[in-house]
């Protein structure tokens, strides 16, 4: 009985000691470090990519793209198998520091089964962006390691690289990590809180990945005596269906569990229900929680508002009448 007792015991210890780990963050960059250009979800333009090569060259980086960058099979950039064989190749090349994705879309998330998952942790690089690759965002920060959920080579394609938020992601690489101040939201919920920041795109953390105790970045157990800030966005979904994915987080013991709340922006949707925009949904939603939360923060589909947020890594948030402050902590 005694035996069985300090089992149980060693295994709790073991748990929570899993739980307060907090990801580390990869190897930031210097000048001549090689940056992976892949497609790890849907077939970009080939303009993407030569954008990408082109801005990271100007940041004094040596781009590589991948085999099957520019492949297409049904939509997605190859095969499952291709678009992981490119992955794969960046991480086991010990002079690639980055990888940058050359758009979102559909399927990053179709490689996980395929991966082990000790392998995001034994090769540590920085993936750099959102929609889509919020599925590899998890699987990273479940791995271990910090992401960046930023803009991708199609943003580079229109700016060039020289714009503002560009330029936050171009010294975030080298090591400066980012505070944000924002206008106040009349639906913001006062209050300071501080945790690792974890979330992205709405419909892949709630639809894709929950229930993957391997890779979801807000399993229960996975959250459990964690303190963490959620962020959220979308685009193209109804004010019905992202009503459906806060009950889905509900459910899970998410909103109970997140020691802050950044709501980014919802865009491509009709409003409904008799609701004018999706924000007066989600504030009606989480009206009850007694936690900071931040309306129509820098996050989201469109890309001239999409700052650079590092997954896994401890921020705080503090929201006030006048304004909102997010700070990222090495």
């Amino acid at each position: 009985m005694n035996r069985f007792f300090l089992l149980a015991t060693l295994v709790s210890l073991v748990l929570t000691a899993t739980a307060q780990t907090t990801p580390e963050a990869p190897e930031f960059l210097r000048k001549g470090d090689k940056v992976a250009i892949l497609s790890l979800a849907s077939k970009p333009k080939a303009e993407y990519i030569d954008a990408g090569v082109w801005v990271l060259t100007a940041w004094g980086y040596r781009p590589v793209v991948g085999k099957h960058a520019l492949a297409n099979h049904h939509g997605y950039a190859g095969t499952a198998e291709q678009r992981l064989d490119d992955l794969l190749t960046a991480l086991r090349d010990p002079e690639v520091k980055a990888i940058l994705c050359s758009r979102g879309g559909y399927g990053s998330a179709m490689m996980l089964s395929m991966i082990h998952p000790d392998t995001l942790a034994r090769y540590p690089k920085w993936i750099i962006g959102y929609s889509d690759i919020t599925s590899l965002h998890s699987a990273m920060v479940r791995g271990g390691v910090m992401s960046i959920h930023a803009n991708m080579c199609g943003a580079l394609n229109t700016t060039g690289g020289t714009d503002s938020i560009s330029l936050i992601l171009r010294d975030l690489l080298k090591g400066h990590l980012p505070e944000y101040n924002i206008p106040a939201h009349p639906d913001n919920h006062p209050g300071t809180a501080t945790g690792i920041l974890l979330g992205g795109n709405m419909a892949v953390f709630s639809c894709n990945l929950s229930g993957s105790q391997t890779w979801d970045f807000l399993d229960r157990d996975y959250i459990d005596g964690r303190d963490f800030l959620l962020f959220f966005e979308d685009v193209g979904e109804s004010i019905n269906r992202v009503g459906s994915m806060l009950t889905q987080l509900q459910l899970k013991g998410v909103l109970d569990k997140a020691k802050g709340i950044i709501i980014g922006r919802f865009t491509d949707y009709n409003p409904s229900n008799g609701y004018a925009d999706m924000n007066q949904m989600l504030a009606e939603r989480l009206r009850g929680l007694n936690i900071p939360i931040c309306f129509d923060f820098p996050t989201g589909h469109d890309e001239t508002w999409n700052y650079p947020l590092i997954e896994g890594c401890p921020a705080t948030l503090r929201v006030t009448p006048s304004g909102v402050n997010l700070k990222f902590h090495k």
